[in-house]
């Protein structure tokens, strides 16, 4: 029966944050192993995550999102499991998830990773289907002000997939990096996450990777709740981080004419017909 090992990054997170999230995977029935790998340095949540079975790593620096479910890979190297789950310590969810999840993949091999429906705390929808982005994508959204980027909101409607049905299985381009519920040989085909980008991109750099060798599923019959901090649009440092992962982005893929992006973005956009998954 236990065939999912998980992975949470921390960094200076509180326990009474985090705690039910540590409870939920000590509950987990399917969850065989599960690693918190800290970036920060808390002993109050080195002491709750041994207290409950899971594996506690201590990286002594910041290595980053990508680089501490890296280091958490490394750590379940010698455990088998099928599949492998990628949490923000931010999220919370039901014991129906993980089971659903499970039953979609076992159902669909050719799919490598599945995303939930995510909704905030109080219970508002979050667009975190996407397509590939293309430079001009991320500026509108980020830096046009309010007049100019209403003058383009049809482009950014697009890229953030607005008119997607949202309570419809759908093949997506770009999933959240915020709840990656992952096949396991696939991850670890292409290597995990690529640890040039320390926060932000990270997330899209491994859904294209994915797609060259698997489907991506978003999976609307089960939610999880995802707190959203947003932080580089309430962080200068943090908006620094995020151009900075851009540029190493598209230096990776391309600024111009990316017809990979294009040929893909258009063949993965597809909505499932709901008879067709069941």
């Amino acid at each position: 029966m236990p065939n999912i090992t998980v992975s949470i990054v921390t960094y200076r997170n509180s326990l009474r944050d985090i705690a039910p999230l540590l409870q939920r995977l000590h509950d987990e029935e399917r969850v065989c192993r599960w690693v918190v790998v800290d970036n920060g340095d808390s002993e109050e949540i080195a002491g709750a995550v041994r207290e409950l079975g899971g594996i506690y790593v201590r990286t002594g620096w910041n290595a980053g999102f990508g680089g501490g479910h890296n280091r958490a890979l490394k750590e379940l190297s010698a455990v088998k499991s099928q599949y492998h789950a990628i949490l923000n310590p931010d999220v919370s969810f039901d014991a129906d998830v993980l089971p659903e999840l499970t039953k979609v993949m076992e159902s669909r091999p050719d799919v490598g990773l599945i995303m939930p429906k995510i909704i905030y705390p109080d219970g508002r929808n979050q667009y975190l289907c996407k397509l590939l982005p293309a430079p001009v994508d991320l500026v509108l959204r980020r830096f046009f002000p309010g007049p100019l980027k209403r003058l383009a909101r049809d482009r950014i409607a697009s890229f953030e997939l607005r008119d997607l049905d949202y309570d419809a299985p759908a093949y997506v381009p770009s999933l959240s990096g915020c709840f990656m519920f992952t096949r396991r040989s696939v991850l670890e085909e292409i290597g995990g996450f690529d640890e040039r980008f320390f926060l932000y991109m990270e997330d899209v750099d491994l859904c294209r990777r994915m797609l060259a060798r698997s489907r991506l599923l978003y999976w609307p019959q089960v939610t999880i709740a995802h707190v959203h901090q947003m932080g580089s649009y309430r962080s200068r440092k943090l908006l620094m981080l995020h151009v900075r992962s851009a540029i190493k982005y598209f230096n990776k893929w391309g600024w111009l004419r990316d017809r990979e992006r294009s040929r893909m973005n258009r063949e993965t956009l597809k909505s499932i017909p709901r008879r067709a998954l069941r």
